[in-house]
């Protein structure tokens, strides 16, 4: 079966500095695609030469059968886009921003009243239909700015970091909202900064960084690239861990890594029995043990395990080295 997406050796330089690398992968109709990694590695760039915003130095992007250079009018018809930023009118009822945004889509004057009610129905924003925006909570404008992305109704549609800055409660109801689109057959990438939430909706993720894919498949194969087991999460004083760390390795030849005072092992055989004989040596060693967790492997131990950070970690010090940049 042909992809509905497939990007095949994308390469994209501005001057010099080459942003993505090679980068390759296809997404089957009705899928959600993550696409996580921290500022800078690539994702921005790669979202925006499929959007057709930026002119891909090498390389081929089809969508729905459609070459993005070949026919780039039509293959933006069929891409809807929410940025991380909220673009919503605050001057603007809810209403008035849908009638706006269908108008910016070329949707036929005759049809956008009826596409606007569906809109506020399925954002459950009818009752404050008339409220201008500046009243709306945070979560009512993703909503409302989500239904505007999907007015025209396109094949693909794109969130970029779609739950930032949400609480918990709005968040879930955006992950509902998510999985009903694709239920209703719309094929999503999606980038986020919470590897729980690519876990949770993504049927497959590639994992960018330095603008090349480092990593590719589904939550479940990549977890168990990293590990079959069980992950040991052991926290004590920074100046004890070398001293737990020898002990799981000569007691139960256990190798571990450590990051300031998180000692992390994988433990692929009985993990239970193995966990209570780790907590009876620790209590014997003495050693001012903090807490001992045992638990599955997570999306964040892949992206550790790759790159050597988490992705809050990376994305923090990608914003760090823009800023001194931007400083210089």
């Amino acid at each position: 079966m042909q992809p509905f997406v497939d990007v095949k050796n994308l390469r994209k330089l501005f001057g010099n500095f080459t942003a993505v690398d090679g980068v390759s992968f296809s997404i089957g109709k009705g899928e959600i695609f993550g696409i996580l990694g921290p500022n800078g590695a690539g994702k921005t760039t790669t979202i925006s030469t499929i959007l057709g915003i930026e002119k891909q130095t090498d390389g081929k992007i089809v969508v729905d059968g459609l070459d993005n250079l070949k026919h780039p009018k039509e293959v933006k018809q069929i891409i809807g886009f929410m940025a991380q930023e909220t673009i919503v009118d605050s001057e603007l009822t809810g209403r008035q921003n849908l009638a706006l945004g269908a108008d910016l889509y070329h949707i036929p004057k005759s049809e956008i009243p009826s596409k606007v009610s569906f809109a506020l129905r399925e954002s459950q924003l009818e009752k404050f239909a008339d409220v201008k925006a500046s009243n709306y909570s945070g979560g009512m404008k993703r909503r409302l700015y989500l239904v505007k992305s999907m007015l025209h109704e396109p094949k693909l549609l794109i969130l970029d970091e779609p739950t930032t800055g949400l609480d918990i409660q709005n968040r879930v109801q955006m992950w509902k909202d998510i999985r009903k689109l694709k239920a209703d057959g719309v094929t999503i990438i999606l980038t986020t900064q919470y590897l729980e939430e690519a876990d949770a909706l993504c049927d497959n993720i590639a994992i960018i960084d330095h603008g090349k894919i480092i990593a590719q498949g589904t939550p479940s194969q990549l977890k168990k690239m990293i590990a079959s087991g069980n992950v040991l999460e052991i926290i004590t004083k920074p100046e004890n861990v070398e001293q737990v760390r020898k002990m799981l390795k000569a007691k139960f030849g256990l190798n571990s890594t450590a990051v300031n005072d998180k000692i992390e092992a994988t433990v692929e055989k009985s993990p239970l029995d193995t966990f209570q004989r780790i907590l009876n040596a620790l209590k014997s060693s003495k050693a001012p043990v903090l807490s001992v967790s045992l638990r599955l492997p997570t999306l964040d131990d892949v992206f550790i395990k790759l790159t050597g950070a988490s992705l809050r970690d990376a994305e923090q010090k990608a914003d760090a080295s823009q800023s001194n940049k931007a400083v210089r």
